[in-house]
Order: C-alpha cells, then structure tokens, then sequence
C-alpha cells in the first residue's frame, strides 16, 4: 500500500466570496461564470467595491483533495503560498482536513502574496471569478519531492497551472516520478480559456500521460474544438482510459472501455456553484482508490457535487461518508 491514495498539485487559493447581482458584474467588467485572471490593483480594487464577504480556504486541486481528506483518504497537496495571513490560514484548513500539506511558504519579505480568488456570486448561483494568483503561480520543478509522487497511487494535476512559467515543467517531473513508481495521472481541465491559452500543451500531456480526464461540458467542447458533446465525449475516450465529464444540471457522463454511463444530478437548491467541479472529482478519485466501480464512482460525485453547491464555499459542510450511505453507495 502506498503512502498516499491521491496527491493534488495546483494554485494555493483563498476565496472571497461576495453576493451581487448581474448590474455589479456589468458595472465592474466582470465577465459571468468564468474565471479571470487580474493583478494585485485590481485584486485590491474589486475587494473594496463588494459587499460582506466570506474568506474560506479553497484552490481547486486544494478543494479536491480536502474532499478525499474529508472523506477520510490518504492525500497529500503541493502548492505555494506566502507566508503571511492568508497563508496560514490556507495552510490549517487544509491540514485540519487531514491532508499532508509541506510546500515551503515563501519568506514575507516576497514581493508577491497569497493568492485569491474573489468569486462574486449571483442570485442563480453562478460565480464569477477573479483571480490574483500570488505565490502560487511561481510552482517550480523544486517544488516537486520525487519521492512523495513515488509515493502517490494516483497524482491529480490542476489545468489552471499551465499558466505558470514553471508549471508545466513540475508537472512532467510529477509524471515521471508518479508513472515511474506505477501510479497513474488525473487531470483536471479547469477553465474554457486556460485550455485556449495553452490547448497543444493540455493535448500533448494527455495523449502521452493521462489515465483519468476531468473536464465539464464547455472545457471538453473547448478542448477538442467542437460544438458536438457527443463528438467531443467520444474523440476524449479515444485518448484517455477513464474521461469523467460534468454536465451541470444534467449530472455527469463517465466513459471507459468502450462504455458510457450517464448519471443524473442529484437535485439541490443553488446557493453557490463553487467547487462543484472540485468534489465530483474528490469523490471520484476517492471511489476508485477505495475499490468501487466506476459508476458507483460518478454518483457520489454528483452527490458531492450537490452537498457542496447548496452552500457558500467548496468544502464539505455535511458528512459525505454519511450521504453516501443513506444514498446506498456504501
């Protein structure tokens, strides 16, 4: 048995989550439902125009796997922050979780801070997200302990951090030391406009490494330039072992091996679309390294999926384990 069922890499993030409608989101040039990335000014700006706000520990990756940490898997998380309030706060949640979490925190004389992300949410629930990156954009290949991704069954890559000048270079030495020791790759797509941005990259990576692809209906379209979902789940299947797609209200498609399981949403009220993506993937990964199929697999990510949208921020409030029994999972 490895020391860790999953281990996540990708930006270290605290949220700001504000509530506004869609004239705020006009008036300050906000685009709706999409992630964008701004620079300190602007981080500074936009905080002072929002309403009340609540600062919680989030990232993507970060979200994933306090997900498998809540659920009681073995995980570990690479990602930078500063060492400064936000980043002490980032770096308790996610060890209270239960995750290991050593990434040096960067000196306080850094110029850069800890990131955030102040994501404005209107009445629908969608969010909108405005992304200072701080420290966490500077992952290096040093970043990287060779012997913790030795360690990994699975490693869980986060599509945001293609962005980074460095990354991209971390996460091949991620592969080699994870794929080296017979553990496998998932990666998450992350954003329509990141894979834009850096689509040969994304591509290359997963015809040469990847075993699970995460994506959502608009990021899987953006990734194999097609209107067609259909299209789009079947050229992604070709490519990769397990593809594990999200559909919003339509719940998720999981295909492997010739097969296509289409699950239905596990109906909510909206309070907050953050993290959705993020827990269907932790509850996931944590399904199949604890042994379920794959099917079982995509039902408790929708069922994390819905815990986590009928609430402000991306981590569990409810007991997972516990909706995952009274729903017959376990």
């Amino acid at each position: 048995m490895k020391q860790f069922q999953v281990v996540g890499i990708g930006n270290a993030m605290v949220d700001v989550l504000a509530h506004a409608d869609e004239a705020f989101l006009a008036a300050n040039g906000i685009g709706k439902g999409i992630m964008q990335l701004i620079d300190m000014p602007r981080a500074v700006d936009l905080y002072a125009r929002i309403g009340p706000a609540k600062e919680i520990s989030g990232g993507s990756a970060a979200n994933t796997i306090a997900g498998i940490a809540h659920l009681g898997g073995r995980t570990a998380y690479v990602g930078k922050v500063k060492d400064d309030q936000l980043g002490a706060i980032f770096a308790h949640d996610l060890r209270a979780q239960g995750a290991v979490y050593e990434t040096s925190l960067a000196a306080k004389a850094t110029e850069q801070e800890t990131g955030r992300c102040i994501i404005i949410v209107t009445p629908d629930g969608e969010r909108s997200m405005n992304t200072y990156l701080g420290w966490s954009e500077f992952l290096t290949p040093a970043d990287i302990d060779d012997a913790q991704m030795a360690q990994a069954e699975w490693i869980y890559l986060e599509g945001y951090r293609f962005d980074g000048p460095d990354s991209q270079q971390a996460f091949e030495k991620a592969i080699a030391a994870c794929k080296g020791a017979g553990g496998r790759v998932s990666i998450t797509l992350s954003d329509a406009f990141c894979i834009s941005r850096h689509r040969d990259a994304f591509h290359k990576m997963i015809v040469a490494d990847v075993d699970l692809l995460f994506a959502n209906r608009a990021e899987l379209l953006a990734m194999y330039q097609t209107e067609d979902f259909a299209t789009a789940l079947r050229l992604a299947a070709a490519e990769v072992a397990i593809v594990a797609c999200t559909d919003g209200a339509d719940g998720a498609h999981i295909l492997s091996q010739g097969q296509h399981w289409h699950l239905p949403a596990v109906p909510t009220q909206i309070v907050d679309a953050t993290g959705a993506g993020d827990l269907f993937a932790g509850a996931f990964l944590w399904g199949i390294t604890n042994g379920y199929d794959l099917q079982t697999a995509g039902k408790m990510g929708n069922l994390a999926a819905s815990e986590i949208i009928s609430h402000i921020g991306a981590r569990p409030e409810a007991d997972l384990r516990r909706l995952f029994a009274d729903a017959g999972l376990i």
